[in-house]
């Protein structure tokens, strides 16, 4: 993580005071997110309709606040329902333009590493494309009768139908101020349809007033096929590495489970090559699935990945339900058989 971002993090959340100069860009900044909602509200630019349902999930702040697990569980949960889902994105981080199928073999800096984990978890389409409104359209030619457009909040010309927030438990909305000043991309506001928290462990989630999940990984895995309960890890040191939103999640995530962590933390969708894996101890190294996408061509014999799975109350997929049938009415055994 460079100085800059580290310096952020503390005025983001650490308590200290953002100056004049990010206090003038947030303001500038601010003004900009206004004018253009302004535009959308009005008509002067308009929404673009695809042809099928579309729920948006995001974030109003800047940052991981386990997003792509929520993603992956809600797109099982649709296909438990009936739906064909498909999932669109920008691509955040790949080196590729214009628009790029992604499946179980997409290089990650074609596709971007987060849709390439969300193809392999699920299989379904996963089409990214800085225009939103090509990939949805694409996601309907392939057949599918839904789309989840994964962090999209912001991307107002793409019509919703649903509008999904996630909100990190520990972080929240930081110091509340827009960018650069704070970690919020949008002030907060009323409309979004449903806020789900991430809270740190599933007995946490029963306490939130919101409907909540939480992330929970139990197996590590290796490139060679290997399986090992992560309990097993108790007492051992090891390298984590990290590159997503919030490292220090995964971190402490080691640490409850008994690790010894030395830190190696990344800024989100870090472009990793070989030499940001040798470190001078030769220990185990540990990573986040997200992670191992891009890393595993690159990673030493002995290194590992845990994957996460959200973990998702009955009562959250019952909202869930209840607002798929709400915005988009019953669905039939005829309509998706």
């Amino acid at each position: 993580m460079s100085r800059l971002q580290s310096r952020l993090q503390q005025i983001w959340y650490g308590g200290r005071e953002p100056g004049l100069l990010l206090r003038l860009l947030s303001g500038v900044y601010g003004a900009v997110v206004r004018v253009r909602r302004t535009a959308y509200r009005r008509g002067w630019l308009r929404t673009q309709r695809v042809g099928t349902p579309v729920i948006v999930i995001g974030n109003l702040t800047v940052g991981g606040s386990g997003k792509t697990p929520l993603v992956i569980a809600l797109v099982e949960h649709l296909a438990a329902q009936g739906w064909t889902t498909g999932v669109v994105s920008r691509g955040y981080g790949r080196s590729s333009r214009g628009q790029v199928e992604v499946g179980v073999d997409t290089d990650p800096a074609q596709g971007g590493d987060e849709p390439v984990l969300i193809a392999r978890r699920t299989g379904v389409p996963v089409v990214v494309d800085a225009d939103r409104v090509a990939a949805a359209r694409r996601c309907v030619e392939l057949g599918c009768d839904i789309v989840l457009a994964d962090d999209g909040l912001q991307h107002l010309r793409l019509h919703r139908d649903i509008e999904i927030e996630v909100v990190d438990a520990a972080r929240g909305y930081g110091n509340g101020r827009l960018l650069p000043a704070g970690p919020l991309r949008e002030p907060v506001r009323a409309g979004i349809n449903l806020r789900i928290t991430h809270c740190t462990n599933p007995v946490a989630c029963d306490a939130m007033p919101t409907p909540a999940f939480a992330l929970v990984g139990e197996r590590l895995q290796s490139a060679d096929g290997r399986s090992e309960p992560l309990a097993a890890w108790r007492g051992r040191r090891v390298h984590a590495v990290a590159g997503i939103g919030h490292p220090r999640r995964f971190f402490d995530c080691l640490r409850a489970a008994g690790l010894d962590v030395v830190e190696h933390p990344f800024t989100d969708h870090h472009p990793y090559v070989a030499d940001n894996l040798l470190f001078d101890e030769r220990l185990p190294i540990v990573m986040t699935e997200k992670d191992w996408v891009k890393c595993a061509a690159l990673a030493p014999g002995d290194s590992w990945y845990l994957p996460v799975d959200a973990q998702c109350p009955p009562g959250l997929l019952a909202a869930v339900d209840a607002l798929l049938a709400d915005k988009l009415g019953p669905r039939t055994e005829r309509e998706h058989g």
